[in-house]
């Protein structure tokens, strides 16, 4: 399946270094099986703390999970070195911004949650614990005086 990436789009207002903060931010996950076609009905979720041993000693991800419906044993991992942060001039425009290694899992649908960061663009105050389930987050920068706001948050999935 090789590598899959994870585009965001957002219009961004007075806002800048959107970003998943921390190893134990969750990407919030729906996948599918590779094999058989299955669907999560639950979300999922990845973090970059976990990590599972693949079967035969081939090493680790950060899922392993056995399909429900053909017993197929599938991994995701995240790639750490490709988390980047969503910038105000990336501001309605999808850019990627984590890749998966998916050896028999596909993810076909995110969820934003809690745990993102971002600063003001002028200020560089600090926002953090910025939940998007709504796909839309505001707040108030003090030292500029000015409204802050991620707003159509949107993603889709590409192959890299």
């Amino acid at each position: 399946m090789g590598k899959i990436g994870l585009q965001l789009r957002a219009t961004l207002e007075n806002i800048t270094r959107l970003r998943a903060e921390g190893e134990d931010f969750r990407w919030y996950l729906k996948l599918k099986c590779g094999n058989c076609g299955e669907v999560s009905e639950k979300w999922q979720y990845l973090r970059l703390m976990d990590s599972a041993p693949l079967k035969g000693g081939r090493g680790s991800a950060t899922m392993v999970q056995k399909c429900k419906l053909c017993s197929r044993e599938n991994s995701i991992d995240i790639l750490s070195q490709t988390i980047k942060p969503y910038n105000a001039e990336d501001s309605e425009k999808f850019k990627t911004i984590v890749e998966f290694e998916c050896r028999g899992l596909e993810p076909v649908d995110f969820q934003p949650q809690a745990g993102f960061a971002a600063e003001g663009a002028e200020s560089g105050t600090p926002f953090n614990d910025i939940n998007l389930l709504e796909k839309d987050w505001n707040d108030y920068d003090e030292n500029t005086k000015e409204s802050v706001g991620i707003y159509e948050v949107t993603h889709k999935f590409v192959k890299c």
